[in-house]
């Protein structure tokens, strides 16, 4: 699952398409070729359009993951502009309360998620606009320090699953089954919604500072996180290229919480003797009502997210196609240090553990 913030290379298959097409593509290129035939309604007549719109938002929003791992923890000492700031953080949420001693992790919540349409009158598919039809479901977060997690959501019938057990990520549809994920493990975009802000500072602490914006009025440092091209090529399948992808935290001056999180990815599509398409995902997600649980810890318990999918080349009747989605959610429960859970929880689907990808991804750590 690739033109997102994603699971990387996962090949999606939101839409239909028989075997032998599928089969002639690399995994993230398929996946990229089926959402251009939902999106432009090559894929379902306006009966079936709300299955294959739910198909899509499942796929981008459900469960992406961070594109940076976890870091070592770095020293306490002050020693830059970014270190400032997620020192002012964890005074804050006072996760430092956790660092070291909280091993488990678990949430649950509501979840909304619509295609965003275009207004009346607007030529095209789904673009700026009003939300379209909303489907409604619930979600459940298990995690296990240092890099072991699981997610399932259930949304209007249908269900998403997707985890880590250390090494390798991996991810379940209805309409794909289980699949590894290129790239190796990294962290639940998810938890970095305001929900871990152990892992929140972790995930910032080497970050660069690249000034000051507003978001939502509230003044906030910015703090900007690059993926690397040898992580990049390592993501990248077939005739599919990872370009650029990167990581942006808002953090209010005010409160010194996290008020914003962005990803960005560009991937460039390109088969023998046909021209090049692109595919750009950004995801931004603006957090709120935090509260303190567990012993004064302060976690984002609402939010929502907006995610913009584009692309673009030779062959594309308009300059710049974009789809537009968003999910809303809420938290109903957070504890840490889940009584009884274990390493045993995180093993993969078997049909994911019998891949060749798996023991190959296992064998080299995740490279």
């Amino acid at each position: 699952m690739r033109a997102r913030v994603a699971l990387e290379p996962l090949a999606e298959e939101p839409g239909a398409e028989d075997e032998s097409g599928a089969r002639r593509r690399s995994g993230l290129q398929a996946t990229l070729h089926r959402w251009a035939r939902i999106l432009s309604g090559g894929a379902a007549g306006d009966d079936a359009r709300p299955a294959a719109d739910l198909r899509v938002l499942l796929s981008v929003l459900a469960c992406p993951l961070s594109p940076v791992p976890i870091l070592p923890r770095l020293p306490r000492h002050v020693a830059s502009s970014a270190q400032y700031i997620i020192e002012q953080f964890r005074a804050t949420t006072g996760c430092g309360k956790l660092e070291g001693t909280a091993k488990s992790m678990y949430a649950a919540g509501k979840v909304r998620l619509a295609m965003l349409q275009e207004p009346a009158g607007a030529g095209g598919g789904h673009a700026n606009g009003s939300a379209g039809r909303c489907h409604e479901g619930s979600f459940v977060v298990w995690q296990l320090a240092p890099g072991m997690w699981l997610v399932e959501m259930a949304v209007a019938g249908h269900s998403v699953a997707a985890g880590s057990d250390g090494r390798v990520a991996w991810r379940r549809t209805p309409w794909l089954g289980a699949h590894a994920a290129r790239g190796g493990s990294r962290p639940l975009r998810r938890a970095l919604q305001g929900l871990d802000p152990v892992m929140i500072a972790s995930i910032f602490s080497t970050a660069e500072h690249a000034g000051e914006k507003q978001v939502d009025g509230e003044d906030c440092f910015v703090l900007r996180l690059d993926v690397g091209p040898s992580t990049l090529s390592s993501w990248s399948d077939g005739t599919a290229e990872v370009i650029r992808h990167g990581l942006t935290g808002f953090f209010s001056q005010r409160s010194g919480l996290l008020a914003r999180l962005e990803d960005s990815q560009l991937t460039r599509i390109q088969s023998p003797g046909a021209a090049a398409m692109y595919w750009e995902t950004t995801i931004a997600s603006t957090l709120a009502d935090y509260r303190a649980v567990d012993g004064g810890v302060t976690v984002a318990h609402a939010g929502r997210s907006t995610a913009h999918l584009a692309r673009f080349g030779v062959g594309v009747r308009a300059a710049r196609v974009v789809t537009r989605m968003e999910e809303s959610w809420t938290i109903d429960d957070v504890a840490f240090d889940v009584p009884g859970l274990g390493p045993d929880a995180f093993i993969p689907p078997e049909e994911v553990r019998r891949s060749r990808f798996y023991d190959a991804m296992a064998a080299g750590g995740g490279k």
